[in-house]
C-alpha cells in the first residue's frame, strides 16, 4: 500500500492482533455486545457500556475492537451465522429453497431487531466470514437455477432488499411492542376503538380492518411477508423463462 493511502476503515481489512488477553478475547466482547443489543436495543450499544458488562475498560476493548463501527461490523456478521447456507442442485427446486432462505433471514432479523436498523451502517460488512458464506450459497443457488454470475448477484440483492425492507418496519413495530409490556393481540385490542374511529369515513379501509379485526396479527404479518415474497420470485422466475432458463414451474402460493 502507497504511504500516502489511508486504509479501509473496516475489521475485515485490518490485521487482526495474534495474541489475546484469555478473560477478554474479540469472541467474548462480540458475544456479550450481541446480548446488549437484543435486550436494551441499539442506542444502549457503547463501548463504556460494553465495558462496564464485561467487567473491563473500553480501553481494553480497543485492543480488540478498534471502533464502535468495528463492533457493528461483527455483532452483524455474528447473527448471520445462524443462516444455514442454501444448498440446491436441481434447478427445479430453486424457487423453493430462495423462499426458505428468505424466511431464515426475516427470522433472524426479527430474533435480533437491532441488525434492521444497523445493516445502513456497517461498512465492510459483506467481507465478514458468515455474510460471504451465506452470500456465497445464495449465488450458487441462483447460478443453478439459470441466472449467470453477475445476474444472480442482482437477483440476490433483490431477494434480500425485500426481506430487509420489509422486516425493518416489522422489527421495529415489534420493539415498540416489547416496550410496551403488552402481546400483539393485546396491543391490537387496545388499538381496536381508535382504529375503528380513524378508518369510519373510508369504506375501503373499514372494510379490510373489519376482515382482519379476529385475526391473529401474526399470522396477518406472515402472510403479508409471504404474499411479497412470492411475487418477487414470480419475477425472478419470469426472468428465467425470457432467459429460456427456468426449470422449474411457479410453487402456490
Amino acid at each position: 500500500m502507497p504511504a500516502d493511502q489511508k486504509p479501509v476503515p473496516s475489521v475485515w481489512t485490518r490485521q487482526r492482533r495474534q495474541r489475546e488477553q484469555p478473560a477478554l478475547s474479540q469472541e467474548r466482547i462480540v458475544s456479550e455486545a450481541v446480548h446488549l443489543l437484543d435486550v436494551d436495543g441499539i442506542d444502549a450499544l457503547s463501548m463504556r457500556s460494553l465495558g462496564n458488562r464485561l467487567g473491563a475498560g473500553a480501553t481494553s476493548l480497543y485492543r480488540h475492537v478498534a471502533t464502535k463501527d468495528e463492533l457493528i461490523e461483527l455483532v452483524v456478521d455474528e447473527v448471520y451465522g445462524e443462516l444455514e447456507v442454501p444448498d440446491v442442485t436441481d434447478p427445479a427446486h430453486w424457487r423453493e429453497v430462495a423462499a426458505r432462505s428468505a424466511h431464515d433471514v426475516r427470522s433472524m432479523t426479527l430474533r435480533h431487531p437491532w441488525v434492521a436498523a444497523v445493516l445502513g451502517q456497517v461498512g465492510l460488512a459483506s467481507l465478514g466470514p458468515n455474510l460471504s458464506r451465506v452470500s456465497e450459497g445464495m449465488l450458487a443457488l441462483f447460478e443453478v437455477a439459470g441466472f449467470d454470475l453477475e445476474e444472480a448477484d442482482q437477483a440476490m440483492n433483490t431477494l434480500i432488499a425485500y426481506v430487509i425492507g420489509m422486516t425493518t418496519s416489522e422489527a421495529a413495530y415489534l420493539s415498540m411492542l416489547a416496550r410496551s409490556g403488552q402481546t400483539e393481540q393485546e396491543w391490537a385490542e387496545s388499538l381496536r376503538p381508535a382504529a375503528e374511529q380513524a378508518v369510519k369515513d373510508h369504506p375501503r379501509l373499514s372494510e379490510g380492518y373489519a376482515a382482519h379485526r379476529d385475526r391473529d396479527p401474526r399470522v396477518i404479518r406472515d402472510a403479508n411477508f409471504d404474499y411479497g415474497l412470492q411475487r418477487v420470485l414470480d419475477g425472478l422466475e419470469s426472468r428465467l423463462d425470457h432467459l429460456g432458463g427456468s426449470p422449474g414451474s411457479a410453487l402456490p402460493t
